[in-house]
């Protein structure tokens, strides 16, 4: 006959920090953190606030080392980069030149510290004139046409120096042919680490600010997953997989906790998870206004996330998050 109370008393393992931290089921560090960067033109340690993101900027490669160097002190893995260039085009032809932005910048980090993982994010939006993910035909995105830019663009970040090559554009086919692009150019051994399961979510508003990519017409809804599905996240992710994805991603992470955990059961590779800039920005709101305690509330969201099924995290409060686990 199972114990009953008094017998059982799931108390007696929460009575002290020291005894709740030996029988924790879900950890969390700062190693399980990856920090994205928005790194623009410019000279000297220069940043332009993000009204929208307190307390993240657009940096110069300059501003960017600075901040790197203080996120390797702190344990936390790595980078994520996103580019914004001079000047865009029909084609995001900036997003694959070999001096363009993000590839300047990786060359730079990876200077700095070979031991520091940068991760690249391919996409298009940032570098083209329209703002959408790919190329733009009869007023849609062209999903056969994108997918030789999307090659090139890898295997200038690769050729860079790139740890890890991060597509996130959402377009049919798109892991095969950067693997098959990166695998052309003798970088059979970079990583893909497939944003695989990306929803059309309201929670990337912030994030068009900062990286400067809000589409000048139409939505990215042909493209990216309608956020009701979630059998066809795990189709994705299985064929992301098949065409030669290291890695995956769910994003975004809070309203998809239960994707996540579906995708951890489901696949053998590393599962990530992205703390999207509306979730960072409502933190951030409720914090200012006095709501909320915002280090008890950043560090139960990233735990959800682990807990959920996230062997890492791409977050903005990757620094703050790991100073207040160290303390």
């Amino acid at each position: 006959m199972a114990a009953t109370f008094p017998v059982n008393r799931s108390r007696r393992l929460r009575s002290s920090a020291s005894m709740r931290r030996l029988v924790r089921e879900t950890t969390l560090g700062a190693h399980n953190f990856i920090e994205p960067y928005f790194v623009m033109e410019g000279r000297g340690e220069g940043r332009n606030a993000i009204s929208t993101m307190p307390e993240v900027y657009q940096l110069t490669i300059d501003s960017l080392r600075s901040e790197a160097e203080a996120a390797a002190r702190l344990g936390i893995s790595g980078a994520l980069l996103f580019g914004i260039p001079a000047t865009k085009d029909e084609f995001g032809t900036e997003a694959y030149r070999e001096d363009g932005i993000v590839q300047r910048a990786v060359q730079a980090l990876k200077a700095d510290n070979p031991d520091f993982l940068v991760v690249t994010d391919v996409c298009l939006c940032e570098y083209t004139s329209h703002g959408h993910c790919g190329v733009v035909a009869e007023g849609d995105v062209d999903n056969d046409s994108t997918l030789d830019l999307l090659g090139h663009i890898a295997a200038s970040h690769a050729a860079a120096g790139a740890d890890i090559i991060a597509p996130s554009d959402m377009m049919d086919g798109r892991v095969a042919a950067i693997r098959s692009a990166l695998d052309g150019c003798g970088m059979q051994h970079t990583p893909i680490l497939s944003y695989a399961a990306k929803f059309a979510s309201a929670f990337y508003g912030p994030f068009r600010e900062a990286a400067e990519s809000t589409p000048q017409f139409g939505d990215r809804k042909t493209y990216q997953m309608d956020p009701a599905n979630r059998r066809e996240a795990l189709k994705e992710v299985l064929q992301d997989i098949d065409e030669g994805a290291d890695m995956v991603m769910v994003k975004p992470a809070l309203a998809y906790l239960d994707v996540l955990r579906e995708v951890r059961d489901a696949v053998n590779v590393p599962v990530s998870a992205y703390n999207v800039s509306g979730e960072y920005a409502m933190v951030k709101a409720a914090s200012q206004a006095g709501w909320i305690d915002e280090e008890r509330v950043v560090i139960e969201l990233l735990s959800s996330m682990r807990r959920a099924g996230a062997d890492f995290i791409f977050t903005y409060h990757a620094k703050d998050a790991a100073r207040w686990l160290s303390e």
